[in-house]
């Protein structure tokens, strides 16, 4: 299973050109509405999972939202949330299979983490980070040493 990471929020990079490389593309990178929580919701779950409809649609009920989406001909291809399970944590997240590798995931990321700065932290925690790789090189975050299951201890799974 994945460990948190931990990430500097006052080291991050900065946000602007990712956005801008996106909106280049066609992509908006913005934050959620509460009318569009049912479209968020229903696409995180044919796209991702259940329990993440459930992190997401705590993410909705924040004010602002705590909810980024990429959104690309009208259609959501990408997710960001923050404080949806925990304050403080950065969680769910995910882009379309077919819309990865081009930087919608480091925007709907920056977007988020620059979020929890504006709201004032001064770290974040990466949840159960699945690529490990890609939050070090995006954003310089760093595993946090026997944190599986952290906060998802005991919590209760769908069975197969």
């Amino acid at each position: 299973m994945s460990m948190d990471m931990l990430v500097k929020l006052y080291a991050l990079p900065d946000l602007a050109p990712a956005v801008a490389r996106q909106q280049a593309a066609g992509i908006t990178i913005r934050r959620a509405i509460p009318p569009e929580r049912h479209l968020v919701a229903d696409w995180v779950g044919q796209a991702f999972s259940r329990a993440w409809v459930s992190e997401t649609e705590m993410a909705f009920s924040h004010h602002p939202v705590s909810c980024f989406i990429a959104v690309e001909d009208e259609a959501v291809i990408g997710f960001g949330c923050y404080n949806a399970t925990y304050k403080g944590f950065f969680g769910p997240t995910g882009v379309a299979e077919d819309k990865r590798g081009h930087g919608t995931g480091a925007a709907l990321l920056l977007a988020c983490l620059h979020a929890l700065y504006a709201e004032g932290f001064g770290y974040a925690i990466i949840g159960a980070a699945g690529p490990q790789d890609f939050y070090s090189r995006t954003v310089g975050a760093v595993p946090i040493e026997d944190s599986w299951p952290g906060i998802y201890r005991g919590m209760l799974r769908e069975k197969k």
